[in-house]
């Protein structure tokens, strides 16, 4: 009778044994890929949207603790409808992009001032860095009695928070330059100014990006604060006003739009960053 080989035993061939075990490995993050990556992005925020309804439905939560996500967009239609806010957001964006504006000029002058000159840094460095010590929401009280209770208290505290943030990523980009790039830039007969718009800058552009992504959320905390200066328009008004109320359906609208604006911002931001950083190669996760 003719004799039945029996299967070679795989444990015994060192080299293909590491291979077997990866396929599994190799598998699961293919299957990863197919999934669409918005898809597994959402799955978290719907999940968690789907357990806050039921709950809600089951009484678990309570309409006084926490309003039902219905209950939560039915509210945000009736403002949206009523104009209520669309106006407020539009009052809220002003007071962001101006703070923001005079924020960025004020802290990368201060930056650029104290990177790139001893002189400057000695001047400037440790006034900035004394500063920011100081709880900015805390100067509030003084900014009433020098300001007043106008739009120009609000729009000064979101400029002090957005300005340090960009100082102290801006200061330590222009730090951060590799010294063999200025001393190459050197040899190749660049004046200081060449060195500054061709090595120093682009160098601390990262870091610059970097500051930025930072003050655009503080910005917006800058905001909730300020809105609570006497404000009669704005996102921060209306939530004051639905908090009177016990209007928990309001002040939960009002959140989602605090927070859809910044990841908008954030989103812009992060564009911009691809755009300007093209030329700087990261990773980006496997």
């Amino acid at each position: 009778m003719p004799s039945t080989a029996s299967p070679p035993d795989i444990s015994v061939i060192p080299e293909l044994s590491p291979i077997l075990e990866l396929e599994p490995l190799i598998s699961a993050a293919s299957r990863r890929r197919h999934v669409p990556r918005w898809l597994r992005r959402t799955a978290g925020p719907l999940l968690l949207l789907a357990l806050w309804q039921v709950l809600s439905a089951t009484g678990v939560l309570e309409p006084d603790i926490l309003a039902s996500p219905g209950t939560i967009a039915r509210a945000g239609k009736e403002l949206i409808a009523d104009g209520t806010l669309p106006s407020a957001m539009l009052v809220s964006l002003q007071r962001v992009a101006l703070g923001l504006l005079f924020g960025v000029l004020a802290g990368t002058a201060l930056a650029l001032v104290s990177g790139l000159s001893r002189l400057g840094e000695d001047l400037v460095d440790a006034s900035v860095q004394m500063l920011r010590t100081v709880p900015w929401v805390g100067l509030i009280p003084l900014f009433i009695i020098w300001l007043g209770i106008g739009e120009a208290p609000k729009i000064a505290l979101i400029s002090l928070g957005v300005a340090f943030h960009l100082y102290l990523n801006v200061y330590a980009g222009i730090r951060g330059v590799d010294e063999q790039l200025i001393e190459a830039g050197t040899s190749l007969g660049l004046s200081r100014w060449g060195l500054v718009r061709h090595v120093v800058l682009p160098g601390a552009l990262p870091g610059a990006m970097t500051g930025l992504r930072y003050s655009l959320a503080t910005a917006w905390l800058a905001l909730v604060f300020s809105e609570q200066i006497n404000a009669d328009d704005g996102i921060g008004f209306v939530m004051n006003q639905a908090r009177e109320f016990f209007r928990t359906d309001v002040i939960v609208v009002c959140l989602v739009v605090y927070a859809f604006l910044g990841l908008t911002a954030d989103i812009v931001v992060r564009t911009l960053e691809r755009l300007l950083l093209q030329w700087r190669p990261t990773f980006t996760g496997k």
